[in-house]
């Protein structure tokens, strides 16, 4: 089934989707640092770069499935917490647009946790108002990424719809018993990280290792004030966008307390303490070696890989849509569903 993409990033959602057997048609990436990575990564898809906001409905190509994760700034804990009175909190209703003009059989958002809390009670009502008029069975939960084989404690928010005309529901998937931790992901890349060059520039080719360097510098206090190291038998903290908060390497022993929100590095052990490399985070992130970051700065390449969805997770989550999906009508009639909404003939909810 084919599927269109939305806020794509360096494409984690849509590789978590291809490897369930979708196919991304069309994608939209507005940034401009992240466009030659989608575009080496999956060349069969045309990209649009332009802002979603300048992006008729008419100009996108109908698809079974829409996916996407709306920028999620206005929503972090760590931001202004206006929610949808920020801008950025906007583009979700831009989201909203794109799935009411096209119908897909179903449609995927993803959201950090923060949108959760109580202040953004109303908005958070109001944006699943908005799916279900759309004309959605609506699904929503949090997930923790390591209950779905992803080394890494990461919890995020998905919203996940079924189109009403097919009478069915959607059940999230059931959690993986196995865990998986920091030494089934990077143990064997222990030996051969680099340093960045001088300013944080990547080293290109010199990495034995595509992408596997590491920013240098300085540690904020705010960095300092939490122990920022896991254990080879742990989950990974959470993978985040800017490379000077990467989770320290597990080589290192835990950082200890001194004071209130205050930690060191243990004497004489302070060689050990480095940031994970952005290849490290990758496979933390379950992307596969294969799919290659691009950028000039290494903080370019930490924010494309800690703003994604692990593709691990994607792919459960595309496959329980796709298992869903053939229960129309008892598997007999899912052609012609797809068939007529292919050919323009399903049912417009939004026509006077």
């Amino acid at each position: 089934m084919k599927i269109i993409s939305l806020f794509s990033g360096a494409g984690g959602l849509d590789l978590g989707f291809e490897m369930a057997g979708f196919q991304t048609i069309w994608a939209n990436e507005y940034d401009k640092e992240i466009w030659e990575t989608y575009e080496r990564n999956f060349p069969g898809t045309v990209l649009d770069k332009r802002s979603i906001v300048n992006i008729h409905e008419d100009e996108i190509p109908a698809a079974e499935g829409l996916i996407g994760g709306p920028p999620c700034q206005s929503w972090s804990e760590a931001g202004k917490l206006k929610g949808i009175e920020d801008h950025r909190g906007q583009l979700f209703f831009e989201f909203i647009r794109i799935l009411r003009a096209k119908q897909p059989l179903f449609f995927l958002a993803e959201n950090v946790s923060g949108m959760l809390a109580q202040r953004h009670a109303d908005a958070l009502e109001n944006i699943k108002k908005h799916f279900t008029e759309s004309g959605y069975r609506l699904s929503f939960k949090l997930l923790n990424a390591h209950d779905f084989g992803v080394p890494q404690d990461r919890k995020r928010v998905f919203f996940i719809g079924i189109r009403e005309d097919l009478g069915l529901d959607f059940q999230f998937p059931e959690v993986i018993p196995e865990k998986k931790f920091l030494k089934d992901a990077i143990w064997d890349l222990r030996n051969s990280a680099l340093a960045a060059k001088e300013k944080n520039y990547t080293n290109g080719n010199l990495c034995k290792i595509e992408n596997h360097e590491y920013m240098t510098g300085g540690f904020s206090s705010i960095y300092m004030s939490r122990n920022r190291v896991r254990h080879w038998d742990e989950p990974s903290f959470t993978i985040q966008a800017g490379g000077r908060h990467a989770p320290l390497h597990p080589q290192a022993p835990k950082m200890v307390r001194i004071g209130e929100n205050k930690r060191i590095f243990v004497p004489e052990y302070e060689h050990l303490y480095r940031r994970l490399s952005v290849r490290e985070c990758a496979r933390i992130q379950t992307f596969p070696d294969q799919h290659i970051f691009h950028y000039n700065k290494l903080a370019a390449g930490y924010k494309m890989v800690g703003n994604a969805v692990p593709p691990m997770l994607a792919f459960h989550l595309a496959q329980q849509i796709k298992k869903t999906l053939l229960q129309v009508n008892s598997h007999k009639h899912e052609k012609q569903y797809i068939k007529n909404h292919q050919t323009g003939l399903q049912p417009n909810i939004f026509s006077s």
